[in-house]
Protein backbone atom coordinates (compact mmCIF):
# COMPACT_ATOMS: atom_id res chain seq x y z
CA UNK A 1 0.00 0.00 0.00
CA UNK A 2 2.80 2.50 1.11
CA UNK A 3 4.73 1.72 -2.60
CA UNK A 4 1.05 2.74 -4.15
CA UNK A 5 1.45 6.15 -2.24
CA UNK A 6 4.97 6.67 -3.22
CA UNK A 7 4.77 6.53 -6.22
CA UNK A 8 5.90 10.07 -8.71
CA UNK A 9 2.69 12.30 -9.68
CA UNK A 10 3.39 11.50 -12.93
CA UNK A 11 2.91 8.21 -12.96
CA UNK A 12 -0.37 9.14 -11.50
CA UNK A 13 -1.10 11.67 -14.53
CA UNK A 14 -0.55 8.64 -16.41
CA UNK A 15 -3.22 6.77 -14.63
CA UNK A 16 -5.88 9.20 -14.47
CA UNK A 17 -5.08 10.13 -18.72
CA UNK A 18 -5.14 6.31 -19.43
CA UNK A 19 -8.65 5.92 -17.11
CA UNK A 20 -10.16 9.36 -18.82
CA UNK A 21 -9.29 8.09 -22.39
CA UNK A 22 -10.31 4.75 -21.97
CA UNK A 23 -13.87 6.05 -20.02
CA UNK A 24 -14.44 7.91 -23.36
CA UNK A 25 -14.03 5.56 -25.55
CA UNK A 26 -15.86 2.66 -24.23
CA UNK A 27 -18.89 5.72 -23.29
CA UNK A 28 -18.63 6.66 -27.07
CA UNK A 29 -18.95 2.76 -28.31
CA UNK A 30 -21.91 2.19 -25.81
CA UNK A 31 -24.02 5.17 -27.03
CA UNK A 32 -23.37 3.88 -30.63
CA UNK A 33 -23.85 0.62 -30.47
CA UNK A 34 -27.58 1.11 -28.17
CA UNK A 35 -28.18 3.50 -30.62
CA UNK A 36 -28.48 1.09 -33.35
CA UNK A 37 -30.27 -2.32 -33.67
CA UNK A 38 -28.19 -3.68 -36.62
CA UNK A 39 -25.00 -2.66 -34.72
CA UNK A 40 -25.94 -4.02 -31.68
CA UNK A 41 -26.74 -7.41 -33.03
CA UNK A 42 -23.59 -7.20 -34.84
CA UNK A 43 -21.88 -6.51 -30.98
CA UNK A 44 -24.14 -9.97 -29.67
CA UNK A 45 -22.95 -11.54 -32.09
CA UNK A 46 -19.05 -10.92 -31.30
CA UNK A 47 -19.88 -11.42 -27.74
CA UNK A 48 -20.90 -15.17 -28.73
CA UNK A 49 -17.78 -15.57 -31.28
CA UNK A 50 -15.54 -14.76 -28.12
CA UNK A 51 -16.96 -16.76 -26.01
CA UNK A 52 -17.15 -19.66 -28.00
CA UNK A 53 -13.44 -19.38 -28.97
CA UNK A 54 -12.93 -19.34 -24.97
CA UNK A 55 -14.68 -22.36 -24.80
CA UNK A 56 -12.68 -23.75 -27.61
CA UNK A 57 -9.93 -22.77 -25.99
CA UNK A 58 -10.53 -24.42 -22.97
CA UNK A 59 -11.02 -27.69 -24.31
CA UNK A 60 -8.28 -27.39 -26.86
CA UNK A 61 -10.01 -27.96 -29.87
CA UNK A 62 -7.12 -26.45 -32.20
CA UNK A 63 -9.22 -26.91 -35.86
CA UNK A 64 -11.85 -25.14 -34.57
CA UNK A 65 -10.42 -22.87 -32.39
CA UNK A 66 -7.60 -21.71 -35.60
CA UNK A 67 -10.99 -20.94 -37.41
CA UNK A 68 -13.16 -18.76 -34.44
CA UNK A 69 -9.68 -16.09 -34.49
CA UNK A 70 -9.95 -15.63 -38.19
CA UNK A 71 -13.00 -14.76 -37.46
CA UNK A 72 -12.79 -12.88 -34.71
CA UNK A 73 -9.94 -10.82 -36.59
CA UNK A 74 -11.90 -10.44 -39.46
CA UNK A 75 -15.15 -9.28 -38.06
CA UNK A 76 -15.04 -6.04 -36.88
CA UNK A 77 -13.84 -4.79 -40.30
CA UNK A 78 -16.21 -6.91 -42.13
CA UNK A 79 -19.08 -4.72 -39.19
CA UNK A 80 -17.06 -1.49 -40.37
CA UNK A 81 -17.59 -1.85 -44.63
CA UNK A 82 -21.26 -3.29 -43.64
CA UNK A 83 -22.50 -0.65 -41.33
CA UNK A 84 -20.45 2.60 -42.74
CA UNK A 85 -23.57 4.61 -43.42
CA UNK A 86 -25.01 3.66 -40.45
CA UNK A 87 -22.06 4.50 -38.30
CA UNK A 88 -21.79 7.79 -39.91
CA UNK A 89 -25.12 8.91 -39.51
CA UNK A 90 -25.21 7.71 -35.59
CA UNK A 91 -21.74 9.75 -34.99
CA UNK A 92 -23.53 12.77 -36.39
CA UNK A 93 -26.82 12.69 -34.23
CA UNK A 94 -24.71 12.32 -31.07
CA UNK A 95 -22.46 15.19 -31.95
CA UNK A 96 -25.25 17.42 -33.31
CA UNK A 97 -25.27 19.48 -30.33
CA UNK A 98 -21.94 20.60 -30.64
CA UNK A 99 -23.27 22.22 -34.13
CA UNK A 100 -26.00 23.93 -32.81
CA UNK A 101 -26.03 27.89 -33.18
CA UNK A 102 -27.78 30.08 -30.05
CA UNK A 103 -29.72 31.78 -32.56
CA UNK A 104 -31.41 30.92 -35.63
CA UNK A 105 -31.46 32.34 -39.28
CA UNK A 106 -34.96 31.66 -40.30
CA UNK A 107 -36.58 33.31 -43.47
CA UNK A 108 -39.68 36.16 -43.28
CA UNK A 109 -43.16 35.86 -44.53
CA UNK A 110 -42.20 36.51 -48.30
CA UNK A 111 -39.61 33.75 -48.14
CA UNK A 112 -42.15 30.96 -47.08
CA UNK A 113 -44.82 32.03 -49.37
CA UNK A 114 -42.06 31.35 -52.29
CA UNK A 115 -41.29 28.07 -50.44
CA UNK A 116 -45.37 27.18 -50.80
CA UNK A 117 -46.03 28.70 -54.03
CA UNK A 118 -42.84 26.61 -55.67
CA UNK A 119 -43.75 22.98 -53.68
CA UNK A 120 -47.38 23.09 -55.03
CA UNK A 121 -45.94 23.69 -58.60
CA UNK A 122 -44.21 21.04 -58.70
CA UNK A 123 -46.83 18.85 -56.95
CA UNK A 124 -49.32 19.84 -59.69
CA UNK A 125 -46.73 18.06 -62.15
CA UNK A 126 -45.42 15.45 -60.15
CA UNK A 127 -42.09 16.65 -60.04
CA UNK A 128 -39.79 15.00 -57.30
CA UNK A 129 -38.58 17.56 -54.38
CA UNK A 130 -36.97 17.70 -51.63
CA UNK A 131 -36.22 20.96 -49.27
CA UNK A 132 -34.25 21.07 -46.34
CA UNK A 133 -34.73 24.99 -44.02
CA UNK A 134 -31.85 25.11 -41.74
CA UNK A 135 -32.79 26.11 -38.23
CA UNK A 136 -30.06 25.96 -35.29
CA UNK A 137 -27.84 22.87 -36.11
CA UNK A 138 -25.96 23.55 -39.02
CA UNK A 139 -25.90 21.66 -42.04
CA UNK A 140 -22.82 23.42 -43.24
CA UNK A 141 -21.04 19.25 -43.84
CA UNK A 142 -23.99 18.49 -46.36
CA UNK A 143 -23.21 21.82 -47.80
CA UNK A 144 -19.88 21.51 -48.69
CA UNK A 145 -20.53 18.38 -50.71
CA UNK A 146 -23.31 19.92 -52.46
CA UNK A 147 -23.51 22.75 -55.05
CA UNK A 148 -23.03 26.40 -53.35
CA UNK A 149 -25.25 28.96 -54.39
CA UNK A 150 -26.28 31.41 -51.83
CA UNK A 151 -28.86 33.17 -53.95
CA UNK A 152 -32.42 34.45 -53.04
CA UNK A 153 -35.38 32.49 -52.72
CA UNK A 154 -37.90 32.95 -55.50
CA UNK A 155 -40.76 30.42 -56.32
CA UNK A 156 -39.35 30.58 -59.91
CA UNK A 157 -35.71 29.25 -59.09
CA UNK A 158 -36.91 26.44 -56.77
CA UNK A 159 -38.82 25.19 -60.06
CA UNK A 160 -35.66 25.53 -61.93
CA UNK A 161 -33.62 23.50 -60.32
CA UNK A 162 -35.92 20.16 -59.71
CA UNK A 163 -36.92 20.04 -63.32
CA UNK A 164 -35.77 16.56 -64.52
CA UNK A 165 -32.84 15.84 -66.14
CA UNK A 166 -31.08 18.98 -64.99
CA UNK A 167 -27.50 18.86 -62.80
CA UNK A 168 -29.10 19.94 -60.09
CA UNK A 169 -32.49 18.07 -59.97
CA UNK A 170 -30.82 14.76 -57.71
CA UNK A 171 -30.60 15.59 -54.12
CA UNK A 172 -31.81 18.43 -52.04
CA UNK A 173 -32.35 22.43 -51.64
CA UNK A 174 -31.07 23.53 -48.13
CA UNK A 175 -32.30 26.66 -47.12
CA UNK A 176 -30.62 29.10 -44.38
CA UNK A 177 -32.66 32.42 -43.45
CA UNK A 178 -33.28 33.59 -46.93
CA UNK A 179 -30.88 32.35 -49.12
CA UNK A 180 -30.58 28.65 -50.95
CA UNK A 181 -27.82 27.87 -49.56
CA UNK A 182 -26.92 24.93 -51.48
CA UNK A 183 -28.61 22.71 -54.83
CA UNK A 184 -27.94 18.86 -54.96
CA UNK A 185 -27.30 18.21 -51.38
CA UNK A 186 -27.02 14.44 -50.09
CA UNK A 187 -28.24 13.26 -47.10
CA UNK A 188 -27.61 9.59 -45.36
CA UNK A 189 -31.18 7.82 -45.38
CA UNK A 190 -32.83 6.34 -42.64
CA UNK A 191 -33.17 3.21 -41.99
CA UNK A 192 -36.25 3.17 -41.07
CA UNK A 193 -38.85 1.74 -43.16
CA UNK A 194 -41.89 3.87 -44.36
CA UNK A 195 -45.58 2.00 -43.98
CA UNK A 196 -46.41 3.65 -47.45
CA UNK A 197 -44.98 2.30 -49.97
CA UNK A 198 -45.03 4.94 -52.28
CA UNK A 199 -42.64 6.85 -50.39
CA UNK A 200 -39.08 6.20 -51.72
CA UNK A 201 -35.64 7.29 -51.25
CA UNK A 202 -36.50 11.23 -50.56
CA UNK A 203 -38.57 10.20 -47.92
CA UNK A 204 -35.86 8.49 -46.21
CA UNK A 205 -33.86 10.81 -47.25
CA UNK A 206 -36.17 13.60 -45.58
CA UNK A 207 -36.58 11.41 -42.14
CA UNK A 208 -32.49 10.95 -42.33
CA UNK A 209 -31.68 14.56 -42.00
CA UNK A 210 -34.47 15.10 -39.66
CA UNK A 211 -32.78 12.53 -37.33
CA UNK A 212 -29.67 13.92 -37.14
CA UNK A 213 -30.80 17.61 -36.82
CA UNK A 214 -33.87 20.23 -36.23
CA UNK A 215 -34.63 20.72 -39.70
CA UNK A 216 -37.65 20.92 -41.49
CA UNK A 217 -37.94 19.13 -44.65
CA UNK A 218 -40.08 19.21 -47.53
CA UNK A 219 -40.80 16.13 -49.88
CA UNK A 220 -42.44 16.34 -52.93
CA UNK A 221 -43.24 12.67 -54.43
CA UNK A 222 -42.26 11.96 -58.10
CA UNK A 223 -44.89 9.18 -58.02
CA UNK A 224 -48.01 10.53 -56.76
CA UNK A 225 -47.32 14.54 -56.46
CA UNK A 226 -48.27 14.64 -52.79
CA UNK A 227 -46.42 16.89 -50.41
CA UNK A 228 -44.76 16.15 -46.67
CA UNK A 229 -42.61 16.97 -43.99
CA UNK A 230 -40.43 15.20 -42.21
CA UNK A 231 -38.68 16.90 -38.42
CA UNK A 232 -37.58 14.92 -35.40
CA UNK A 233 -37.87 11.73 -37.11
CA UNK A 234 -41.73 12.42 -38.13
CA UNK A 235 -43.27 12.52 -41.22
CA UNK A 236 -46.71 13.91 -41.95
CA UNK A 237 -48.63 14.51 -45.16
CA UNK A 238 -49.48 17.76 -46.15
CA UNK A 239 -51.82 18.18 -49.43
CA UNK A 240 -53.07 21.54 -48.59
CA UNK A 241 -50.55 25.13 -48.87
CA UNK A 242 -52.70 26.60 -46.16
CA UNK A 243 -51.34 23.91 -43.66
CA UNK A 244 -47.79 24.16 -44.90
CA UNK A 245 -47.80 27.87 -44.42
CA UNK A 246 -49.12 27.22 -40.77
CA UNK A 247 -46.14 25.02 -40.40
CA UNK A 248 -43.58 26.68 -41.88
CA UNK A 249 -44.56 29.98 -39.74
CA UNK A 250 -44.64 28.08 -36.48
CA UNK A 251 -41.32 26.77 -37.60
CA UNK A 252 -39.44 29.54 -39.15
CA UNK A 253 -40.88 32.36 -36.24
Amino acid sequence: MNLLFSMPDVAWWKILIDFYLVWIVVLFTVRIVFSNSRLLNFAIIFIFLLIGNYVIQYFDIKIASGLLEYIIEWYPIVVIVIMAPDLRRLIEFIWKKDTKESVAMMGNEQTRQQIVEATFHLSRRKIGALITIEKHNTLDHFADKAIMMNSQISKELLINIFVPNTPLHDGAVIIRGNEILCAAAYFILSEREVEDRTMGSRHRAALGISEVSDGLTIVVSEETGDVSIAVEGILLKMNDPDKLMEYLSMFMR
